[in-house]
């Protein structure tokens, strides 16, 4: 290539060679260059121990301070933020394209929804545990009820439009209003307790736009990631933004089990750990000396863990630490498991419920690396915790039926 009049001309190659670079740095999207102009932090890692830590700086568009988190394998598929709303103030009322939750981290105050030619707004309160979520394109305004500043961490779909329309004018500035996703309804912003099967995968799911504390709501029973294992499956405002929390007992821990990159887990109570490998690296990593290729992440609440940072798939592992049980909430943004692509109709598998052995990614105990285990029995009596891992859940024969306590 040579420039000629400020434009490069392109020749092609000869002499067998092939054209292009070969290799080339990954180019910034749309996205990307959005969050640079905001003037705010961008932490980009496989994981957070704890959000609280995280360097906050004036961001001007939302009227408070904040940080951006773009953790490894998430890039383009579902966008984070931390805010802090200063005490007895509130964040600049705005709308978008995107869609949003909110998971309210420390504070409490009320947030206002409303759509442009209505005169009623929504009005409702929350506080440190509360989940709620935005309508597509409506405005809304958090405002602080406390003196203290209160901490929020925002889940969004705004890499999949910026990237998509690549004109940040039309994510924020788009008259449409969407009254299929919105309700003046009273209780549009009421919490539900109701529990149905979700239409895809039948797990337990409740279609509710706000729960005022998922630290400590009941969850139903579900089984599939450890003994005990207990999940629900938000569906808020009809969106398309995945989530669930889910809890595993004290002194048990997940089975490994691989998928793609898109979940991002996060730590509601307890202590714990993840490892994550890449599916290539097999079963056994560990014994297999293989353990460049694993990472860890140490968390909190409220730490953040990439499950698979890299391409293709890859395992990972949760382990729960404390004397309390691991709560999490994973959010995938619109990369629903079970809504992979392919043809209407066709027969998928719920292949990381489903262990190896029954053509799923889930590796049972008994096949797991031997240092799961023996590093997991050390570090619970290093905290005085006790292990529930009972002895029969390492038998190849068991089914997964709860020891009698």
């Amino acid at each position: 290539m040579h420039e000629i009049t400020d434009q490069t001309h392109w020749h092609e190659p000869s002499g067998g060679k092939r054209a292009g670079f070969g290799k080339f740095g990954r180019p910034k999207t749309p996205y990307d260059l959005f969050m640079e102009t905001e003037g705010i932090p961008i932490c980009r890692d496989i994981g957070v121990s704890k959000v609280q830590n995280l360097p906050l700086a004036p961001w001007k568009r939302m009227g408070g301070r904040g940080t951006f988190i773009q953790l490894h394998g998430t890039e383009g598929k579902w966008g984070s933020y931390v805010v802090e709303v200063p005490g007895a103030g509130a964040l600049t009322a705005e709308k978008h394209l995107y869609e949003e939750v909110f998971y309210v981290i420390e504070g409490r105050g009320s947030t206002e929804v409303w759509l442009e030619q209505d005169s009623k707004r929504h009005v409702f309160e929350w506080q440190a545990g509360s989940l709620f979520s935005i309508p597509v394109n409506a405005w809304h305004r958090i405002v602080n009820a406390s003196s203290s500043p209160a901490l929020l961490l925002g889940g969004t779909t705004a890499p999949n439009l910026m990237n998509l329309l690549n004109n940040v004018g039309a994510i924020f500035n788009c008259p449409y209003e969407f009254r299929d996703r919105f309700s003046g309804a009273d209780d549009f912003y009421k919490p539900r307790d109701d529990i149905e099967p979700d239409p895809v995968r039948g797990l337990a799911m409740r279609r509710t736009n706000f729960i005022p504390d998922i630290v400590n709501c009941d969850l139903p029973l579900d089984n599939r990631r450890s003994p005990g294992y207990r999940r629900i499956e938000p569906f808020m405002t009809g969106n398309t933004f995945y989530l669930w929390i889910a809890q595993h007992e004290n002194g048990r821990y997940s089975k490994a089990h691989a998928h793609t990159s898109a979940a991002v887990l996060i730590c509601l109570s307890g202590k714990g750990y993840t490892y994550t490998w890449p599916e290539r690296a097999g079963v056994t990593p560990w014994k297999d000396g293989k353990t460049e290729l694993i990472k860890r992440v140490d968390y909190e609440p409220v730490g953040m863990v990439s499950a698979a940072p890299g391409g293709a798939r890859w395992y990972h592992q949760h382990f729960g630490v404390s004397k309390n049980p691991l709560r999490l909430t994973a959010w995938f943004g619109p990369n629903s498991p079970g809504r992979e692509p392919g043809p209407p109709g066709e027969m998928h598998t719920d292949y990381t419920a489903m262990d190896i052995p029954e053509g799923g990614t889930s590796i049972p105990y008994w096949m797991e690396d031997p240092f799961i285990r023996a590093e997991y029995e050390a570090t619970l009596a290093r905290n005085g915790a006790a292990n529930r891992m009972e002895s029969q859940f390492y038998d190849p024969a068991y089914k997964g039926a709860l020891p009698k306590e």
